[in-house]
C-alpha cells in the first residue's frame, strides 16, 4: 500500500512534464498539417478563423458541463474585457504564424519558437514575475541561456547555409514540397519572431488572469472565442472571395479540425493547467522536442531539406532553452530550501 501511494504521488509531480512532452508531441503534428493546408493553397487567415471556431466547439460543452455550478466563478464585464484583451494575443500570434509559413519550412518555423523560453523569461522578468541574481550561478545561467537564445534565433534567420542532405527526387507527396529564395527566408523569419513575441505576451498573461478567473475550461474557450472573432473580423477584410472560405473534405479540413479540436483546445487547456503549476518559463522550456519531431517527419513525408545555418542556429537554441531551465530549477530548489529551513512559530 505504502509502495502504491508513493507510485502515486510520484506521478503527481510528473504530470507537468508528461503535459509539456504530450503538447510538443501535438504541436509537432500541427506544424506539419499547417504547412500542408498553407502550402496547398488555404488562405493562412482564413485557416486561423477555422481552427479557433473548431477549438471553441471542442472547449464549449466540457466548459458548460464540468465548471458549472459552484466551479464557476462570476464574470464581470471588465474581467470578460481583459480577456478578450489578452486573446489579442493568441489571434495575432496565429495569424503571424501560419502567414510566415507560407515563406519558411515547418522546422524552421518549429526552430524559431525555441526562441520563446529567453522571450518568456526576459518579459516575465520586466513584470516581476521571475527574479534575477546575476551573481549566483543559476542567475548567470538564465542570463547566458537567454542571450543564446537570441543568438540562435538571429543565426536561424540570416545564415541558412548549405544542406544537409541532397534534395529527394522522388514524387511521394510532391504537392507539399515547396521551395524558397533567401528574400523570403528572412521574410517569413521576421513575421516568425513577431509571432513569438505575441504569443509569449499572451503566455506572460495567464498567471494573472487565472488567479481573477480559475475556471480553467471556460477560460481557455473564451479566449479561443475571443481569438476566433478577432481574427474573422481581420480575414473578412484581407479575403472576401468566398471560394477561399469553402472547406471540403481533404487536408484543409482535417488540418483545421487537427489544430483547432486537438492543437488548441487540448494544448491551450494544458498550458494554462501548467504554467499555474510550474509558472510560464516552464512550460515554454519543451519546445525543442517538438522541433526534433517536426524535423524528422518533415523530412520524410514534406520533403523538407534542413540547412547547416538552421541547425547550427536551433543548436544554440537548444542550449541557451536548456540554460534558462537550469537556471529556473535551480532556483526552485532554493526557494524550497530556503523555505523549509526557516522555523515555523509555535503557539502557546
Amino acid at each position: 500500500m505504502a509502495g502504491l501511494r508513493s507510485l502515486l504521488a510520484s506521478l503527481e509531480t510528473k504530470k507537468p512534464y508528461l503535459a509539456m512532452i504530450l503538447i510538443q508531441f501535438i504541436s509537432a503534428g500541427m506544424s506539419l498539417l499547417s504547412k500542408a493546408a498553407i502550402t496547398t493553397g488555404m488562405d493562412p487567415y482564413v485557416f486561423v478563423v477555422y481552427r479557433q471556431a473548431f477549438a471553441t466547439l471542442a472547449l464549449a460543452p466540457f466548459a458548460f458541463f464540468l465548471e458549472r455550478g459552484n466551479k464557476s466563478p462570476p464574470l464581470p464585464f471588465t474581467l470578460f474585457c481583459k480577456i478578450v484583451l489578452v486573446s489579442t494575443g493568441i489571434a495575432v500570434s496565429l495569424n503571424l504564424f501560419h502567414f510566415a509559413l507560407s515563406y519558411v519550412s515547418a522546422t524552421f518555423a518549429s526552430a524559431l519558437v525555441n526562441m520563446c523560453p529567453a522571450m518568456t523569461f526576459i518579459l516575465a522578468l520586466c513584470f516581476r514575475m521571475e527574479r534575477l541574481s546575476i551573481k549566483q550561478g543559476h542567475g548567470m545561467a538564465k542570463v547566458v541561456g537567454s542571450a543564446l537564445g537570441f543568438a540562435g534565433a538571429m543565426v536561424c534567420t540570416f545564415v541558412q547555409g548549405p544542406a544537409i542532405y541532397s534534395e529527394s527526387r522522388k514524387d511521394f507527396l510532391r504537392a507539399y514540397k515547396q521551395s524558397y529564395s533567401r528574400g523570403d527566408w528572412m521574410k517569413g523569419s521576421l513575421i516568425m519572431l513577431g509571432a513569438n513575441g505575441a504569443w509569449c505576451m499572451w503566455f506572460i498573461m495567464q498567471g494573472p488572469l487565472i488567479k481573477q478567473y480559475p475556471a480553467k475550461l471556460r477560460l481557455t474557450a473564451l479566449q479561443c472565442l475571443s481569438s476566433c472573432a478577432l481574427s474573422a473580423i481581420w480575414a473578412a477584410a484581407k479575403q472576401r472571395e468566398r471560394e477561399s472560405w469553402r472547406l471540403g473534405w481533404n487536408i484543409n479540413l482535417v488540418s483545421v479540425f487537427y489544430c483547432g479540436a486537438i492543437s488548441t483546445a487540448i494544448c491551450y487547456w494544458l498550458i494554462v493547467w501548467v504554467v499555474e503549476k510550474k509558472g510560464p518559463v516552464f512550460g515554454a522550456a519543451f519546445s525543442p522536442l517538438a522541433l526534433i519531431i517536426t524535423a524528422v517527419f518533415s523530412a520524410i513525408l514534406l520533403q523538407e531539406t534542413l540547412h547547416w545555418g538552421s541547425v547550427g542556429g536551433a543548436v544554440l537554441l537548444v542550449i541557451g532553452l536548456y540554460g534558462i531551465l537550469w537556471g529556473k530549477s535551480k532556483e526552485t530548489k532554493i526557494a524550497v530550501t530556503n523555505q523549509q529551513s526557516v522555523p515555523k512559530e509555535t503557539t502557546p
